[in-house]
């Protein structure tokens, strides 16, 4: 994260001290994502993680005051950024068909860290079910618990468009997200970093039984289009028309 902006010298140190809190904050949360991934949330203590990050256990409790609410700020975080790169990724192309290629293929574009922190995401989700009596539990939850349902309609409002282009074919577009979601989430039940299956190979298997979901032809995944002429057809006269509907509104 940024370091706060300097002023006189008294904001200064406490921008530093600030700083350093955040900093440590966001060592705990890699180092418990290490951990709840690794060896599994129920196996995992706090007071190992307090131990990795070399701190005591009263020190962590400053940052997170217990497991579960520990948890749960890593799920809303793994939320968060797959949020912001669905954003990155469809915002940058104008066409349907590319959007889409950019942000199945995005999702795979993962750093062992992001692996393992799916893998939390996917293992121990159904907490987010259960409400909290503690304040900062029950607002660490709910604020993940949000992020579950923005993805999903986030992703909903997405596939719409392609049904309005005539791209996709017509669906439910809830059920249509949480089956493409669900087959996407059931890798990291399995899917190890090193192990007998590349990710490369993941995402090639995975990307075209998505696209199968979507009700679109697997031959997408390599940039071929004439399997589906029609389609593609109309996927650029709407390009085209969205485009001139933009210039013509400017």
């Amino acid at each position: 994260m940024p370091p706060t902006r300097q002023g006189s010298t008294r904001r200064r140190d406490t921008g530093a001290a600030g700083t350093s809190s955040r900093s440590k904050r966001d060592e705990i949360l890699r180092t418990a994502t290490a951990y709840f991934g690794e060896n599994g949330y129920e196996a995992t203590k706090l007071a190992d993680v307090a131990a990795a990050v070399g701190i005591g256990s009263t020190a962590l409790y400053h940052y997170f005051e217990s497991k579960l609410h520990c948890l749960y700020v890593i799920m809303a975080d793994a939320l968060g950024f797959f949020r912001t790169e669905f954003d990155i990724r469809t915002n940058q192309h104008d066409d349907y068909l590319d959007a889409l290629m950019a942000v199945l293929r995005g999702a795979y574009e993962l750093n062992e860290q992001d692996i393992l922190r799916n893998r939390v995401l996917v293992a121990e989700q159904g907490l987010v079910a259960v409400r909290r009596t503690s304040p900062r539990e029950e607002e660490a939850r709910t604020l993940a618990r949000a992020r579950i349902r923005d993805v999903e309609f986030t992703w909903a409002t997405f596939l719409v468009r392609g049904m309005e282009q005539d791209i996709l074919p017509e669906a439910d577009p809830r059920l249509l997200t949480r089956a493409l979601l669900g087959l996407y989430n059931s890798i990291w039940h399995w899917y190890r970093p090193r192990g007998q299956v590349s990710l490369d190979e993941v995402t090639e298997f995975y990307i075209r039984r998505q696209l199968a979901v979507l009700g679109l032809p697997p031959a997408l995944a390599d940039g071929d289009r004439s399997a589906i002429p029609t389609v593609a057809g109309k996927a650029a006269s709407s390009s085209r028309g969205a485009r001139g509907r933009r210039r013509t509104t400017r």
